[in-house]
């Protein structure tokens, strides 16, 4: 039996004409789960009823669960239980824009980013695209608010999930779905290349954002293990061709670390890398951990970072500091409660 929230309207469509019934009741079975909220397939009530017996012979609509939630100014964290008992986070961020969830998509990360806590977890799976959706909708029933944006930034490396994330993209994307517009979702990849050229050709419109981290192989080798399978120089070519074929722009997510890449030459080395692409840096202020040795740059070595890249014409913004006083913030989710 597959959960039903696993299933694009495409998917959908494919099961009803696949038992001799018209597609269009495949938008109507995504009006009752995602705008009517009704998650008992018996209460379908305009779907014929020898219809709906095989729905729930195939079918069910069962939920991961809620195990703990933790608030800190503008952010809530989520430990999810799964149905087979391991553990996931997101992160809810209350903006002046409105409300992000920051989605996992693996319980633990194979990707081994020696600075993120996530990765210490080795992965034990992919999640499946229905506990990807089912973490947006049970976080709008919690808080009882309609999300307006998603990032695909929590545990694991989206692009190592990827036939759950794209199914995850169009669901939440469809109109009849959660109708989050494709500009308001973003997936955010360490670099796998292969993926990357495969998203580009889905014409999805969701924003891609690179987690490079450092400016040359050198300085990136040390802290991803991605890189030395993926050096930069065949990343920067990838993404060059991500923007001639979508013609959008690319966020670089740049995490700020403490004499490790923030020093004035890995500006102007990541400055010199970028120059010409239609791209735009989000400095992210390292989130220390006991379990890893990092530290934050100092405010003083991120402005002069700023400046530099500022000063050479790169679009480039700090992120705003969200959750570190509960462990939400950017690089510190784990999949186990504390």
């Amino acid at each position: 039996m597959n959960n039903i929230f696993g299933y694009t309207k495409e998917m959908l469509e494919d099961y009803f004409i696949k038992m001799g019934e018209k597609k269009f009741k495949a938008t109507q079975v995504f009006e009752w789960l995602y705008i009517h909220n009704e998650y008992n397939i018996a209460n379908f009530s305009n779907i014929k009823k020898e219809v709906l017996a095989k729905m729930q012979e195939d079918f069910n609509a069962d939920f991961i669960k809620i195990e703990q939630v933790l608030e800190g100014k503008d952010v809530k964290k989520f430990l999810f239980r799964l149905l087979d008992g391991e553990k996931i986070e997101a992160v809810l961020m209350e903006h002046d824009y409105g409300l992000s969830v920051c989605v996992s998509s693996q319980v633990g990360c194979n990707m081994g980013c020696k600075f993120c806590e996530s990765g210490r977890l080795k992965k034990v799976r992919n999640l499946e695209t229905y506990e990807i959706v089912e973490q947006i909708l049970l976080i709008q029933k919690y808080i009882n608010k309609r999300i307006n944006s998603i990032v695909m930034m929590g545990i694991g490396e989206p692009f190592d999930n990827y036939n759950n994330i794209i199914n995850f993209i169009k669901i939440v994307n469809d109109p009849k779905g959660l109708a989050i517009g494709s500009r308001h979702i973003t997936v955010s990849t360490c670099g796998l290349i292969p993926k990357i050229k495969e998203f580009s050709n889905l014409e999805l419109q969701v924003n891609l954002a690179i987690s490079l981290h450092g400016a040359t192989d050198e300085v990136r080798n040390k802290i991803m293990p991605v890189n030395k399978v993926y050096n930069i120089e065949a990343l920067i070519d990838t993404i060059k061709e991500y923007i001639a074929k979508t013609n959008r722009r690319v966020t670089i997510e740049y995490v700020m670390l403490n004499m490790i890449n923030d020093s004035e030459n890995d500006a102007i080395n990541l400055a010199n890398l970028l120059k010409g692409l239609n791209v735009y840096v989000n400095l992210i202020p390292y989130n220390e951990t006991k379990n890893i040795g990092f530290k934050k740059s100092s405010k003083d070595r991120i402005d002069k970072f700023f400046n530099i890249l500022n000063s050479r014409k790169i679009n480039v913004t700090v992120r705003r500091e969200f959750g570190g006083n509960i462990k939400a913030a950017c690089g510190q989710l784990r999949s186990e409660s504390d």
